[in-house]
């Protein structure tokens, strides 16, 4: 059995890629929690049990980045992997400046999120824990 993280919180206004990455990361074990704004989240105080964040960028109302700067101040030092559709070099850099750990271009290969997991939780697909290069 794999010893993945208990929760990984996702955050994507667009009902299509969010129904997509919960069902990869449920096919690979992975219980996640699934919003579609950065306020539901908020709301439903996921930061208390995800063990990471994947955060679109570009949301409706609070943006993935403003949530991200919310999180921080609040002292979370969960992890976020930020997914965007419409990259450009202020983005890259605000998300870079946001503490991001892995940040990805939609549409993504499936096997980079579930490295960004990793990465992000430090735990190996095998369940070993994952060492730094």
């Amino acid at each position: 059995m794999q010893d993945w993280p208990k929760i990984v919180a996702v955050v994507d206004d667009e009902p299509s890629m969010l129904e997509g990455i919960e069902r990869l990361l449920n096919a690979h074990g992975l219980v996640t929690q699934v919003f579609t704004s950065a306020e539901e989240f908020l709301i439903g105080n996921a930061s208390a049990e995800a063990s990471c964040l994947i955060l679109d960028i570009n949301l409706r109302g609070m943006s993935g980045i403003e949530l991200s700067r919310r999180l921080k101040a609040s002292g979370s030092q969960m992890p976020i992997i930020f997914i965007t559709a419409a990259d450009d070099e202020t983005t890259r850099r605000e998300a870079m400046k946001a503490g991001c750990v892995t940040y990805l271009l939609k549409p993504f290969p499936a096997h980079l999120l579930i490295d960004a997991i990793c990465k992000a939780t430090g735990k190996a697909v095998d369940g070993s824990t994952r060492q730094a290069p």
